[in-house]
């Protein structure tokens, strides 16, 4: 539907067309918007409504200004019938939007309800319930539930909704298992450790290792596409069997990092001892300056062996470590602070990785080590009152 204007509109020295064609595009603000840019001229919403003389669909929604001005001509005696000739509407529409006015007092319009829910408010609480009950339950063992309990006909869709709903998010989170012995042994540690000052953590040096992987493929854990586009060549996550990796040793403190040991491969007793006397006695040295401190190390076998224990007994201070327990110690955030550059960097070989871990750890700030070595008191703590595995 096209309207023809040939009239000149308001006056000023711009020239304005004689003739204006505009396309009615899907509501009347779109076209109103499109006449204001073209001839650079401002008129109120209700004088456009009337000037460009088009009926508007079933179902829009009337302007607040044509509503107010269908109201002002009621108020001076204007009848309905004529309001709604003017404003080019049915006297239906003028008669609801008076009555509402003489009823209510107002001009908006009443907030449509919808469809109803299938899920109620109770039906929620006891979803949100059954939920915190079962945090480890899937969606689909939470829809099998609810078909037997609130007696309805759902989907795994609408389960998923009402979950938000009830807001709640499924999360990946993995932390290590601990039993109740570890969880016990990890409970005293903390506990003897917990008169520990700052400057006390301060002094001591960590130690770990960690795998890094070349990353193939596209980013992202999912794939955003259709139902139909399942056999779509573009929307396949391509995943490699056996990537090539790199075995990494290195230890930090609050001074600052200390050396990178990078390999291929797996690591032994024997291997472990040559690590640490190429790297972990030289960065003692150059981080500490003949200063006592405390090593730490995780209890891998190859850190645990006899040959191991004994090499360490005779050169520096060992700090005994609970069983499991990854999240105590700050080295462990600095691994995954490398890893998630990696997966932004993406680096295609096994050269391109190690070049990337160097330039990655030589470039962590001291200030982000002294914020999480201070951390260990609070990680402590935490131990303390949950008995279990930190947030960190």
């Amino acid at each position: 539907m096209r309207a023809t204007h040939s009239k000149k509109v308001g006056t000023g020295s711009n020239k304005r067309p004689e003739k204006l064609n505009v396309h009615i595009r899907n509501s009347w603000r779109t076209k109103l918007q499109l006449i204001r840019s073209m001839i650079g001229y401002k008129k109120s919403l209700s004088e456009w409504q009337c000037l460009l003389e088009f009926k508007m669909g079933r179902g829009s929604p009337i302007p607040p200004m044509l509503r107010q001005k269908m109201v002002k001509q009621y108020q001076k005696g204007v009848s309905q019938r004529k309001i709604a000739k003017s404003s080019k509407l049915s006297s239906s529409t003028v008669h609801n939007i008076i009555q509402r006015f003489r009823e209510s007092g107002t001009i908006s319009v009443r907030k449509g309800h919808g469809r109803k829910t299938i899920l109620d408010c109770h039906d929620l609480r006891a979803l949100r319930r059954h939920c915190i009950t079962y945090r480890n339950a899937t969606v689909m063992e939470i829809t099998t539930w609810a078909l037997e309990y609130f007696q309805k006909t759902l989907s795994v869709n609408t389960i998923h909704c009402a979950i938000r709903r009830c807001w709640l998010k499924l999360y990946r989170s993995k932390k290590p298992y601990l039993n109740m012995i570890q969880k016990r042994r990890c409970f005293l540690w903390a506990k003897a450790h917990l008169k520990w000052t700052v400057a006390k953590w301060k002094t001591v040096l960590w130690s770990d290792e960690s795998k890094f992987e070349v990353l193939f493929g596209k980013l992202g854990r999912h794939v955003i596409r259709t139902k139909e586009d399942k056999d779509n060549p573009s929307c396949y996550q391509g995943s490699v069997q056996k990537p090539a990796s790199l075995m990494v040793w290195g230890c930090m403190s609050a001074c600052g990092m200390g050396s990178l040991h990078i390999w291929k491969g797996t690591i032994n007793a024997e291997r472990y001892i040559q690590v640490l006397e190429q790297h972990m006695l030289p960065s003692r040295r150059r981080l500490f300056q003949g200063r006592p401190c405390i090593f730490q190390y995780d209890n891998a076998r190859p850190h645990t062996a006899s040959i191991t224990t004994s090499w360490l007994r005779r050169r520096i201070r060992v700090l005994k470590w609970p069983a499991c327990s990854p999240d105590l110690s700050p080295i462990e955030n600095i691994c995954r602070i490398i890893k998630r550059k990696m997966r932004q960097r993406r680096p295609k070989t096994a050269e391109q990785l190690e070049a990337c871990i160097r330039q990655e750890w030589d470039n962590i700030p001291i200030p982000k080590l002294e914020q999480l070595v201070s951390s260990v008191p609070r990680r402590l703590q935490t131990v303390i009152k949950r008995g279990d595995a930190t947030q960190w």
